[in-house]
């Protein structure tokens, strides 16, 4: 273990050195330094300054919270590269990120990677810029297939103490992956809502053949799984635990599905008792119920409230209340018809002709 944490430490400092030679060979601007704390102050210099505005707007209790995160990203492509960059942005503290693919020229329809990347790993790529986004996030990245027997262990190893303090395993884990395999590896240790027509997805893979993807369509999706995790790490809004989207129809369903306390799988089975033991010992709040604040109780100047439909009127009409069993009534009744029906005023027929009749009204 001791081996494996120094290999680790200098494959960092591999890649610090890295970025510093591509800064200095692309003429770039060095990443701002680290900030400590959070500011609310309104400054151009403040990059979490519109993000700490969510606290003055009573939307989130502690923004700041953020950082003490932890978040596994699964599958760095079109959706997982953007809800990396999207938790950079908003200051998360720490963010694992697993993939095993290259970078190619033919990802440039997707919002992250850039044409100067190609031939990178995706997690390589993906380090390299967000760091330059946001250098207070700490960033863990493996280069590897989580499906295979070494590395899945490993996989799970980091799950389980890969937090912001070693030891403590991940808050999140995002399942951005396109197959089968690796859900079913992902569902091992934090159990996602999996959901698998019946076909195997490898045969969507062929020779000479891709699946159609847009950018607006990652993009929508990312947003839609970033913003659900902050909803349940900042503890606002309320979280779409199933939320679809259907991008021909702008459509996006949504329900609330609970685990099969019987499923097949002895890892989902053990991860449902441990989520409701944590459930059971997590203190409940109490919902006290406030009534609503009396303004101006003394009347003093003898302002009422008057409706402008008299007694007699709201008798016209209405009509009689039907016999009902006890606990129904009428939103509304109808009138009775009146049977004898008011004449209305005619005018007399008149032999002047409509000139005559114009002079007339001029002249009155």
């Amino acid at each position: 273990m001791a081996d494996a944490g120094r290999l680790e430490r200098l494959e960092r400092r591999v890649r610090e050195l890295e970025e510093e030679l591509a800064r200095e060979r692309g003429g770039r601007r060095p990443a701002r330094a680290r900030i400590d704390t959070m500011s609310p102050e309104v400054t151009d210099s403040n990059p979490y300054s519109r993000l700490m505005a969510l606290k003055r707007m009573g939307i989130v209790k502690d923004y700041e919270k953020i950082r003490t995160f932890t978040v596994a990203i699964v599958g760095v492509g079109g959706v997982g590269s953007v809800t990396a960059e999207m938790l950079t942005r908003c200051g998360i503290g720490k963010l694992l990120l697993f993939d095993y693919d290259k970078v190619e020229l033919a990802n440039m329809n997707r919002l992250f990677f850039q044409p100067h990347q190609a031939g990178l790993s995706k997690v390589q790529a993906a380090e390299h810029t967000l760091r330059d986004i946001n250098p207070d996030v700490q960033f863990e990245v493996h280069n590897y297939n989580i499906t295979t027997l070494d590395n899945f262990e490993h996989f799970m190893d980091r799950i389980s103490n890969g937090a912001l303090e070693e030891g403590k395993p991940v808050d999140l884990v995002l399942s951005c992956v396109d197959n089968f395999e690796a859900r079913m590896a992902i569902n091992t240790c934090a159990p996602p809502l999996v959901v698998a027509a019946n076909i195997d997805e490898k045969t969507l893979k062929r020779e000479g053949v891709c699946a159609a993807s847009l950018p607006t369509t990652m993009g929508v999706v990312a947003g839609m799984l970033v913003q659900n995790v902050l909803k349940y790490l900042l503890n606002f809004g309320t979280v779409s635990y199933y939320l679809g989207y259907n991008a021909m129809q702008d459509f996006f369903p949504t329900m609330s599905m609970k685990p099969n306390p019987q499923c097949s799988d002895h890892n989902c089975r053990k991860q449902q008792e441990i989520y409701k033991k944590k459930e059971a010992a997590r203190p409940k709040q109490e919902v006290i119920e406030k009534e609503d604040e009396i303004v101006h109780e003394d009347n003093d100047w003898g302002i009422e409230l008057v409706s402008e439909t008299s007694e007699e009127e709201l008798k016209a009409a209405s009509g009689p209340v039907p016999d009902l069993p006890e606990g129904i009534t009428v939103a509304y009744t109808i009138p009775e018809k009146e049977e004898n029906l008011i004449m209305k005023e005619t005018v007399a027929e008149s032999e002047e002709s409509l000139e005559e009749l114009m002079a007339k009204m001029r002249n009155m």
